[in-house]
């Protein structure tokens, strides 16, 4: 079995348990805006619990979340500084810890149907070369469609440096996964794998349907004879409805514990995830508990 990486969890929320600014519909941006040092802060805490992987604080630097004046004047500005600070969180560690640049959904998370091909690439590519000189490597988080994928293979095209994408699934356990679009996760490895991909993620997903879409992706690699690395990092909501407004007020939480949660784990880990961490809702607490895991199945 191949080694075990472990990132960090959910930076809005963990930006909201430290105490930082933290309102609809500026989110993590508003820290950055106002408060830059509770981001160090919360870096910190993730790298403290053992995370190896720290994703740059960009979530938020786009219109949906800014507002086009604001994303206008700011928005790769906003992007470039949480890349710094993020760089700097790293260095700052007395181990080795990798940065990962985040190219977030542009138009909210969840929402295939807003998704524009050409204003997305544009904006999406503005956050790619705000952050490029300060990453180790990239994910595209929480993809809701094959079209969204498609335009960050264009983002990435040119890159050298390793790229994930990590898409998002339906909150429904069925014998075939499927993405926010209804698009079966089958068709969008299929897609994917042409381009320049160094690994498939799930993230922002409740844990229970992770499992059959690492099943389902296994059986498109088989086929086709393909490595790539895999990984999930689920989040700590109750399950998303079809008709969720992002901005229009937060997700419940549910109640799960880092225990419940490492379960979840060891099960993706057992289907060939070797890329694990968090989201929404999964702090440090939950990221010490995988890394404690990782410790035991390296000693064993």
């Amino acid at each position: 079995m191949k080694k075990v990486i472990i990132l960090d969890g959910g930076m809005g929320r963990e930006l909201k348990r430290i105490g930082a600014p933290f309102t609809q519909p500026l989110w993590s941006a508003q820290a950055l805006i106002e408060a830059p040092h509770f981001v160090t802060q919360a870096h910190s805490g993730f790298i403290d619990a053992g995370a190896e992987v720290i994703t740059v604080n960009s979530y938020a630097c786009v219109p949906f979340h800014l507002g086009e004046p604001l994303y206008d004047a700011q928005g790769a500005e906003l992007a470039n500084q949480a890349a710094i600070i993020a760089k700097k969180a790293a260095q700052s560690a007395n181990k080795n810890i990798l940065v990962a640049g985040s190219l977030p959904p542009v138009f909210g998370s969840y929402r295939p149907e807003l998704f524009e091909r050409k204003r997305g690439f544009t904006i999406l590519n503005t956050l790619y070369e705000a952050q490029n000189e300060y990453v180790d490597l990239w994910i595209g988080e929480t993809i809701s469609s094959i079209e969204e994928a498609q335009v960050m293979t264009s983002v990435f095209k040119n890159s050298n440096k390793p790229c994930y994408y990590a898409f998002t699934l339906n909150d429904e356990v069925s014998e075939l996964a499927t993405l926010r679009s209804g698009e079966f996760v089958t068709d969008a490895v299929t897609e994917l794998l042409d381009h320049n991909v160094a690994g498939i993620l799930f993230n922002c997903s409740i844990p229970e349907v992770i499992e059959q879409a690492l099943i389902d992706t296994n059986k498109v690699l088989s086929k086709l004879n393909k490595t790539v690395a895999l990984g999930a990092f689920a989040n700590g909501f109750t399950p998303i409805a079809h008709d969720y407004q992002a901005n229009q007020g937060s997700q419940a939480y549910r109640d799960i514990s880092p225990s419940e949660y490492l379960g979840f784990a060891k099960k993706w880990h057992a289907l060939g995830a070797t890329v694990i961490g968090g989201c929404c809702g999964i702090g440090p607490e939950f990221i010490e508990v995988l890394v404690n895991w990782k410790q035991e199945l390296e000693s064993a």
